[in-house]
Order: C-alpha cells, then sequence, then structure tokens
C-alpha cells in the first residue's frame, strides 16, 4: 500500500496543484518554467469548465484554470494518455484564453501572456533522434526569430527523466523527481528535504484524507489504471500486427517456420495459423 497518492490521476493531480490552500505549490512549480519577466508572485484559479461562445461549441474541461495578479493565464494539463491530434487539442485548448479576453466596443486587441503547460505521462517523440524531455514551443518565422511572445507551449514527456537522486541538479529536477516517484516513496527523500516539498509531502499523504477525499483517489485512481491497461493492450496488439506482417513476408521470402519464430517471438502454433 503506497504511503502517497499517485499524482497522474485527476484527483491526486488538482489535490497538489488545484486547491486553494496549496497554491504556493502551484506557483513555486510553475515560476521553474517562466522566464524572469514573468515569475509569478500570486495567482487566482478560474473555473476549469469552459463553454463555448454558443450552444454548439465543444466544451473544454482543464485540470487547472488560473491566472496570475500580473494577468498571465496558464492551463496546467496532466495528460495519462496519448491522444489523437495531440498537438491540434493543445493549439484548441489555447485559443479559449485568448478569446476570453475579447472586449466589447473599442478594444485594441492587446493580450496577455498565456502559457500552456502539459505533463505527459506518455512519449510523443517516437523518433529516439528528436526526442527532448522539455519542449518549450513559441511562434517563430523562417529564421527561428521568436514571431509573438505571448503565447508558449510547455510539453513535459515525463518518461524521458531518467535522474535518480544524486543527479538532480535545478529545483525544475526536484519537482519532476518528486512528480515522477511520489507514489514509491515511503518518506522523503534528503534531496527533497526544503518546505516546499515538505507541504507537498504532506499534501499527498494518504493518511491525512478523509474517508471521502480517499474514495474520491480510489475511484481515480482505477480510472488511471483502466485508462494505462486500455493504452498498453493498444501498443501490443499493434506489435503483434506488425509481426504478423513480418511472418507473413518471411514466409514468402522462404524463410523456415524456425526462423521466423527466432525473428519474431511468436510462437510455432501462432506462425502455422497466420501462414496456413
Amino acid at each position: 500500500m503506497s504511503k502517497y497518492i499517485n499524482p497522474y490521476t485527476d484527483f491526486g493531480f488538482k489535490k497538489i496543484f488545484g486547491e486553494e490552500a496549496n497554491k504556493d505549490l502551484l506557483i513555486d512549480f510553475l515560476n521553474q518554467l517562466l522566464p524572469p519577466h514573468h515569475q509569478i508572485a500570486n495567482l487566482q484559479f478560474r473555473n476549469g469548465e469552459v463553454m463555448g461562445e454558443l450552444s454548439q461549441d465543444r466544451k473544454a474541461i482543464f485540470d487547472i484554470h488560473c491566472q496570475s495578479t500580473e494577468g498571465e493565464r496558464f492551463i496546467v494539463e496532466m495528460q495519462k494518455a496519448k491522444v489523437n491530434f495531440f498537438k491540434d487539442r493543445s493549439l484548441f485548448y489555447a485559443t479559449i484564453p485568448i478569446r476570453e479576453q475579447a472586449k466589447r466596443g473599442d478594444w485594441d486587441f492587446k493580450l496577455t501572456p498565456i502559457y500552456l503547460i502539459a505533463i505527459l505521462d506518455f512519449q510523443y517523440d517516437e523518433q529516439e533522434e528528436i526526442q527532448k524531455f522539455l519542449r518549450s514551443v513559441k511562434l517563430k518565422d523562417q529564421d527561428g526569430d521568436v514571431f509573438y511572445d505571448n503565447l508558449t507551449f510547455k510539453f513535459i514527456q515525463m518518461p524521458l527523466f531518467d535522474k535518480d537522486a544524486t543527479e538532480l541538479e535545478t529545483h525544475f529536477d526536484k519537482w519532476i523527481y518528486f512528480l515522477k516517484n511520489l507514489e514509491t516513496f515511503d518518506s522523503i527523500p534528503h534531496i527533497l528535504e526544503e518546505d516546499i516539498f515538505e507541504k507537498a509531502f504532506s499534501v499527498a499523504e494518504l493518511a491525512k484524507m478523509t474517508p471521502e477525499q480517499y474514495e474520491q483517489y480510489q475511484e481515480s485512481l482505477l480510472t488511471y489504471i483502466e485508462v494505462k491497461e486500455v493504452v498498453k493492450t493498444a501498443e501490443e496488439e499493434g506489435r503483434k500486427k506488425e509481426k504478423i506482417l513480418v511472418a507473413q513476408k518471411m514466409k514468402q521470402m522462404g524463410l523456415s517456420l524456425e526462423q521466423i519464430c527466432d525473428i519474431t517471438g511468436l510462437s510455432e502454433k501462432e506462425i502455422k495459423h497466420i501462414i496456413s
């Protein structure tokens, strides 16, 4: 039984970062991703459910939607599984706080900075040579110069973070190490013995939940596990289909049953069924 919550669950993520009493945790985390001129002193949470302007418009539900006292707007998402058109979805989400700033009557179109921060429990960079743990995206011109500085996407691919406690170099490293390993900790690691993390551990402790909160967490955890299992099954089925195609091609090339077994990892029974 874990001592701390799984932060990849909807309940766990919002428990740590989405409660008024804990917004100092969110501020500290966000400030590690923001440039010096956009550091946050305070923020307020906004409604995470945003309706379209028209009745037929699609509704968007954000994990965390907030705005700093200086005007910057933030959408912070924990993505559990790869979805179709992930980049399109991110862009669509970013248009909502843009449209919210529209004013009736005489308006000069000035917008406050917008950040969409997505913490991903999967890799969308499948080609090893282009993989980046943290990808920061802005609108740039053909020479790579920033054209518009007030719209920024931050994509954090958690599976690509493989540092252990001895390799943590920055405060941001510590936050990612905390999130990635929280559910496995039995106590606070020495490297995270700082006030901000000690509070985060306290917030995340299962024993301090009310019975109602614990029930909500268990439901959220079950949903998370089910989603991961569905994704795992789909990936395994995809890999098996690829092996079947390879086996059929090898048979056409005249390879023996034994050779096909060795190369694909499929059993003789499976291969005989495929090529019969």
